[in-house]
């Protein structure tokens, strides 16, 4: 690997898959990955610290999650998925096992929307939780007065996840860094597969997006896997070069080690 990966660094987004629970219709279910499987990865790519995000499969049962979770002990921390009603009791429960987000997705077989917002964050803001949020980018004009308005600090993920990458001085990039601006917004440098037309290795489209999201708030910026792909399976990327992609959208390494280590370290609460 051409990437010198420092001491704590932490992949902020994964899922893992039970091949044996039932999954939504409609929703991504790649088949049976286990925390033995992403031990392998971490050891491949020099990850310590890993956030694990609720799947689409499952909805708002996070048992599978949760398991993993404990599994990994420690240096592991949740994104949970909960619907309007959930119990006191049961947001102490996650709490208590660790999860510290709450999974806002609003692209296809997603379960909470921006409806269901507000009234959930009211929720979960006071137990230390953040929101976690993946929608089409191309929307964040339409909703970012809405999500300023939340409390305390929220993620976007897979750099802004425009599903047509735009240029850097469209309206709708523009709206991504006013988030950023605020100073509560973090943004998941991940998952460029997802959305670039230029394509790999490069992705030089969704890199440009990159590199000027680090350049405006370096200390805001997070990595992340995305392991294990579910959404592009059986054609999955290389996790190593997905890394290495830092290399050219953060060259500096005391910001590569900010990205990798500091900055999670102080979101999730390492």
């Amino acid at each position: 690997m051409r990437i010198e990966m420092p001491q704590g660094a932490c992949d902020t987004h994964m899922h893992f898959y039970d091949g044996a629970a039932s999954a939504k219709p409609g929703t991504p279910n790649p088949g049976s990955y286990t925390v033995p499987m992403y031990r392998e990865l971490q050891n491949k790519l020099g990850l310590e610290r890993v956030i694990v995000v609720q799947p689409n499969a499952y909805g708002d049962d996070n048992s599978v999650t949760s398991n993993a979770i404990r599994a990994l002990g420690r240096s592991a921390k949740g994104v949970a998925v909960v619907k309007p009603g959930v119990a006191d009791a049961e947001l102490n429960r996650l709490t208590k096992e660790g999860f510290c987000g709450l999974r806002i997705m609003t692209l296809h077989g997603g379960t909470l929307g921006f409806d269901v917002m507000d009234e959930l964050m009211a929720r979960v803001h006071p137990l230390g939780w953040h929101a976690n949020i993946q929608l089409d980018g191309r929307e964040l004009p339409k909703y970012e007065a809405q999500i300023k308005r939340l409390p305390g600090k929220f993620v976007i993920d897979h750099t802004g996840k425009f599903l047509d990458p735009v240029a850097v001085d469209s309206a709708e990039f523009k709206s991504l860094l006013n988030l950023v601006d605020t100073g509560r917004c973090w943004v998941k440098l991940s998952a460029p597969y997802e959305t670039s037309k230029t394509g790999a290795p490069k992705y030089e489209d969704v890199g440009r997006l990159a590199k000027a999201l680090v350049m405006r708030a370096p200390q805001r910026m997070l990595w992340a896997s995305n392991w294990p792909h579910p959404s592009v399976r059986p054609k999955v990327p290389d996790d190593a070069e997905l890394l290495e992609l830092l290399l050219d959208w953060a060259p500096d390494e005391g910001t590569r080690n900010k990205i990798l280590v500091d900055n999670p370290a102080v979101l999730y609460g390492f």
